[in-house]
């Protein structure tokens, strides 16, 4: 069974993942949303306009008053702001199970911030909210993401071809990558 908690504040070294607000707009905008960079790794189209970018944060926002609502921005403890957001969505009653996303604007790639959220995320799924397994994709034009989710514990468990279309109407293979609440304890006791 999973527990609910919502969007708590979760602290790593180097970053604060924090529930999004309104006054974030313009930032989410400028360093992921409208990149065209990002968006061909994602479904959904780069933004062309801050109007667009307000809408998607206002729903952000409002799904906060549910405790099945799991959404952090993901902002730098130096003070330079927030670079992307990470989320834990598609939960199943059925089986604890649930799948997990994020985007890193591209100034701040390959720098382990990435890794470090989703570290952390992976965390909260597993010992606070007592998930049964995470999965992840990321299409295979991208292994940088790949690399993320193996740092965070995660296996490849297979590709599925033409996974999604992208906003270019590209239709992209996915690598698609899981991990257990058991293998992650088992992962977790041999840190300690």
């Amino acid at each position: 069974m999973i527990y609910f908690k919502g969007t708590p504040v979760l602290r790593t070294n180097r970053l604060n993942l924090r529930k999004l607000c309104m006054d974030d707009t313009q930032r989410a905008f400028d360093h992921w949303l409208s990149d065209e960079r990002i968006s061909d790794h994602r479904v959904s189209p780069a933004h062309k306009t801050i109007a667009e970018t307000h809408k998607r944060m206002e729903k952000t926002v409002d799904g906060y008053v549910s405790k099945e609502f799991c959404h952090w921005g993901i902002e730098l403890k130096d003070g330079s702001g927030l670079i992307g957001e990470i989320d834990l969505y598609d939960f199943d009653s059925s089986t604890g199970n649930c799948e997990v996303s994020y985007s890193i604007g591209y100034d701040w790639w390959n720098k382990g911030y990435g890794t470090e959220a989703l570290k952390a995320v992976v965390e909260f799924a597993f010992i606070h909210m007592n998930v049964h397994k995470l999965s992840a994709a990321h299409n295979t034009d991208n292994p940088a993401s790949g690399r993320i989710m193996e740092k965070a514990g995660m296996k490849q468990e297979g590709v599925i071809r033409h996974m999604i279309r992208n906003a270019k109407d590209q239709y992209k293979d996915c690598a698609v990558y899981g991990l257990l609440r058991e293998e992650y304890l088992l992962q977790r006791e041999g840190d300690v």
